[in-house]
């Protein structure tokens, strides 16, 4: 495995996640809130999003047998596993974000959901799985500052309450769906166990967006081009392509370099908002995305005596997919 340093692959690999990553934020802020015509309801675009792309992730690799030729099957046990991750990420993280942004940019979105790895320490702490050290402390502080800052007080720039609290909870889901994966009943093949939730998880929005009423929200005929061509980067980029990539990431790249996406996706939708959705950040957004940003920075860094976890498993077998589990201080693993 190339520890020591990236090659072209690996960063092309590395930009991907960074800007397919970061980028369905605005597909998603697209896709429920055009500036024409009617968006697809929040729940039901997600539910399509990942219905579709968990059918034909698992279509393209459940025949493939794991990496070390053991046995890897999909039974009850795997099954119940994989509904109860992709409800916690893609129901109650992914359904939010959508529900979030019908309130707030993209971009802001985008900063808030970049907590995860503050909660997910905080989660991973209170089922003994890792301590909170003093550096984590300090990134908690920060994360909950900046959160704070979005939406306590009054004058310009304060955030919807309702839509950061929102996707705040998208974030402690997110998170606790990945902190409950390090120990769950899965499959070893990442790929098929990424299809598995998707398709989960897809099922699942799609239920409750019909139970909550959204189907009376569907008007086909007055949504814009554009709200589709968003809905189709969601499948194919969004939860396949950038997927796959961060996968391979995990096998062949230090687990440092990995998480820096988790810097960097944030920058991006802000960006990217700016640029095309036109949501300039004020100063209290600049302020809260700076403090954010440090604090996941204290969360997944790690002292330069720690060895990454994963490495000396990855030196014995580097294809074994038992090594693509991040640490529960790390960000979630779909988008």
């Amino acid at each position: 495995m190339p520890l020591h340093r990236p090659g072209t692959r690996v960063w092309l690999a590395l930009w991907v996640v960074y800007i397919v990553w970061g980028s369905t934020y605005l597909a998603i802020r697209v896709g429920v809130h055009p500036s024409s015509g009617t968006g697809l309801p929040p729940l039901l675009l997600a539910g399509a999003r990942f219905t579709l792309a968990g059918a034909l992730m698992l279509a393209f690799t459940v025949r493939r047998p794991a990496a070390d030729g053991r046995p890897d099957p999909l039974g009850r046990r795997q099954w119940a596993a994989a509904a109860v991750i992709g409800l916690a990420l893609l129901l109650g993280g992914n359904g939010l974000v959508s529900i979030a942004e019908q309130r707030v940019a993209s971009g802001l979105a985008a900063v808030v959901i970049a907590t995860v790895p503050i909660w997910a320490a905080l989660l991973g702490a209170a089922w003994g799985q890792e301590p909170v050290s003093r550096r984590h402390a300090a990134g908690l502080v920060l994360g909950f500052a900046g959160v704070a800052a979005l939406v306590v007080g009054t004058g310009g720039g304060k955030a919807d309450v309702t839509g950061v609290l929102t996707a705040v909870g998208a974030a402690l889901s997110w998170a606790a769906g990945s902190v409950w994966s390090r120990t769950a009943p899965t499959v070893r093949r990442p790929l098929v166990m990424t299809g598995m939730e998707m398709l989960c998880g897809g099922i699942g929005c799609f239920l409750v967006g019909i139970a909550t009423g959204e189907v009376r929200d569907v008007h086909l005929a007055a949504v814009p081009a554009q709200t589709w061509v968003a809905s189709g980067y969601l499948v194919v980029a969004g939860s396949m392509l950038a997927y796959t990539a961060y996968v391979w990431l995990l096998h062949n790249a230090r687990l440092s370099l990995v998480t820096t996406y988790a810097y960097v996706n944030p920058l991006v939708a802000v960006v990217l908002g700016a640029l095309v959705l036109h949501e300039h950040p004020t100063v209290r957004t600049a302020v809260a995305t700076a403090t954010i940003i440090a604090g996941v920075g204290l969360m997944v860094s790690r002292p330069a005596s720690a060895p990454q976890p994963g490495q000396a498993d990855a030196a014995a077998d580097e294809n074994d997919p038992d090594t693509t589990l991040p640490s529960a201080a790390e960000p979630a693993r779909c988008r």
